[in-house]
């Protein structure tokens, strides 16, 4: 990109006035200012060789611009980004009576191909559950956690949201309350139940001495908050030598992509994570198809 920039109204100030509300009074972090002003200084350069300037441009020429990007074989995350750029331009320009009309207004944001989410493999799932020392109380408290969080999906905020009223050890499934305050019946593996026993059996009461509904409790006898918890299983990620990405929310995909993998219904495993919209229980259907794909160009002799 030229360093002499095109002396248009553009540029010259509203711009600079616009990047500046977003960062002061929006409150917009500066890398994020950074990446509009670079989207909004590539659009005014683009307006510049077709001379025109923001406020007189039509719906048609920002179609044009956004072919164009895409024909530089701009990414579709990028080309979102840039539109979400402009959009937020118009709207300040609207608002200040710069500009009679937003050219944005039904412009489509170019479909985004959504990620596969990180997940482990059985192997790295029986390393990280065998971390915690079960020989020290925190221990098998932490053991407890993570078999639950495994044998049943929850997210980390249901996980140790979970008051000891809500376990059912004899049925052996957890009443969990999720997004929107939605209630959901979750089965718990006859494995992780063991270790909740030992745990509500050797460990809990030394630590409830105030008598405090929440099922996992710290040393400081109150419940476990979330980032306690990314803390713990971040630290057994590195103690199982697991070196990629860790999170519980990876613990959740792997809950999910296991069961898919081993013939669960897919209606099952969305009532299993309380998603509302199936939608969104199909994306480790991709995973599965992509691993079952893997394993066939490795084993197959024709492949």
């Amino acid at each position: 990109m030229p360093t002499e920039l095109p002396p248009t109204d553009f540029f010259q100030r509203l711009l600079p006035d616009y990047l500046a509300v977003l960062l002061v009074e929006r409150g917009l972090a500066a890398h994020s200012v950074s990446s509009y002003r670079n989207d909004l200084k590539s659009f005014g350069l683009w307006m510049a060789s077709k001379g025109l300037d923001a406020p007189g441009c039509e719906r048609a020429d920002l179609r044009r611009y956004i072919s164009e990007l895409r024909g530089r074989g701009l990414s579709a995350r990028s080309t979102a980004r840039a539109l979400a750029a402009l959009r937020g331009l118009y709207r300040y320009l609207l608002e200040h009576n710069e500009s009679k009309q937003d050219p944005t207004l039904e412009l489509e944001t170019p479909k985004l191909m959504r990620a596969l989410p990180y997940f482990l493999s059985s192997d790295e799932v029986e390393a990280l559950l065998a971390a915690p020392d079960t020989a020290t109380p925190l221990g098998i408290r932490d053991r407890a956690m993570l078999e639950t969080m495994y044998a049943t999906g929850v997210r980390v905020s249901e996980l140790v949201g979970l008051k000891v009223g809500q376990l059912r050890p004899d049925p052996g499934y957890l009443r969990v309350w999720g997004k929107g305050s939605k209630e959901r019946i979750v089965p718990v593996g006859s494995s992780a139940l063991e270790w909740l026993e030992r745990y509500l059996g050797q460990v809990r009461p030394r630590l409830d001495k105030a008598h405090v509904e929440a099922l996992f409790l710290t040393q400081q006898r109150q419940g476990m908050s979330r980032q306690m918890f990314w803390y713990i299983i971040k630290r057994y990620g590195k103690e199982a030598g697991i070196t990629t990405h860790l999170s519980p929310h990876v613990l959740r995909h792997s809950f999910a992509t296991h069961l898919l993998e081993h013939g669960a219904d897919l209606r099952a495993v969305q009532a299993m994570l309380g998603h509302s919209d199936i939608s969104t229980t199909e994306i480790y259907t991709h995973i599965t198809r992509e691993r079952l794909r893997q394993l066939y160009d490795r084993a197959h002799p024709r492949a």
